[in-house]
């Protein structure tokens, strides 16, 4: 992020007109809000989802952060093209940079998170029940010695709930989910085959990039016809944890916290300022939230090979996707 931009960015009426937080547009049907994105059930069976600026972590939405919303749907668009040969996927077209139009499909009641690292700061993250003295995570053994941000021995699948918005997800075991029904034998299968196969990918696009891809989690639907679908978003920085793969070995040794290019930043920069689960969070100041906004753009860049398109300053971001809204739906718009 330039210098101009960062001074531009800091002027609270620019910064206000940067970012995305509200986008409700009445015209559309079946309005649901979620944590970050909005989303529209259209009758023919075709969902809008659009990507906010807002930014959550402990389960809570924070700040609003310059062109988040852009920087995960061009994120996960790229993903999602590489991907499309292992697993069918939701999209049929991107009518703004902010704005998917996905089918809409049954989605399956289990979160499918993959992790190569032990690592974490959330309830559901391994490093903190590791620490606590828990060695039986997820129904995975694990040994005594284990240090922070370690390579685990082999890729690990540890699946959690899918809790209502303002709840927390819940760590759960595949034995259990089969067991309380959530899913069958069978599609427990494909969904850890498959979600094994999207993080093999994934890993390996992102090391000719110079990251590591850490961990990341997964959301998959059936459509119509029963078949397994990937949706939501995949490896976008909100989904998945990077770090750049030529100072990690060095900061490990070092006992310092990976280079991270995710929202990890922020969630290490709440909890060195409190207990985010007990205690009030503390307001973030407009140059923390530029800088998190930097490294989501840099992300971007490093694990596409493809510059980052910032949108111009001259057009609110919730204008532009209005105007692109009303172009791709104009039945819906009077």
């Amino acid at each position: 992020m330039t210098d101009t931009l960062i001074a531009e960015l800091l002027d609270p009426a620019r910064l206000r007109e940067a970012c995305l937080t509200d986008a409700f547009f009445p015209e559309l049907p079946n309005h649901q809000t979620g944590k970050v994105r909005e989303s529209y059930d259209l009758p023919d069976g075709r969902r809008i989802m659009v990507a906010t600026d807002r930014q959550s972590a402990f389960d809570k939405v924070l700040a609003a952060v310059p062109f988040k919303g852009q920087v995960l749907t061009q994120t996960a668009r790229f993903w999602f093209d590489a991907t499309a040969d292992i697993c069918p996927n939701h999209v049929i077209g991107y009518p703004d940079p902010n704005v998917v139009v996905a089918r809409r499909l049954d989605m399956l009641p289990v979160e499918m998170v993959v992790r190569d690292y032990i690592t974490g700061s959330t309830e559901t993250s391994i490093w903190p029940m590791y620490k606590r003295g828990e060695r039986r995570l997820y129904g995975i053994d694990f040994p005594d010695g284990l240090v922070k941000n370690q390579k685990l021995p082999a890729t690990i699948l540890t699946p959690t709930t899918k809790a209502a918005q303002g709840d927390h997800d819940a760590p759960i075991t595949p034995a259990e989910i089969v067991s309380r029904g959530l899913l069958s034998q069978a599609q427990w299968d494909e969904l850890a085959r498959v979600s094994l196969a999207l993080f093999a990918r994934g890993r390996e696009i992102a090391a000719k990039n110079g990251l590591i891809l850490v961990d990341t989690k997964y959301e998959f639907g059936v459509d119509g016809d029963g078949a397994i679908t990937l949706a939501d978003e995949v490896h976008t920085p909100d989904s998945s944890r990077y770090w750049k793969m030529d100072s990690y070995e060095r900061r490990l040794a070092a006992g310092e916290e990976p280079e991270s290019l995710d929202k990890e930043f922020l969630r290490l920069w709440i909890a060195a300022r409190c207990d985010p689960y007990k205690d009030p969070i503390p307001e973030i100041p407009p140059e923390t939230v530029i800088e998190f906004s930097g490294k989501y753009m840099a992300l971007f860049e490093q694990v596409t090979g493809l510059a980052f398109e910032r949108p111009s300053l001259d057009e609110p971001v919730r204008d532009r996707v209005a105007r692109n809204l009303k172009k791709a739906f104009p039945g819906y718009f009077a």
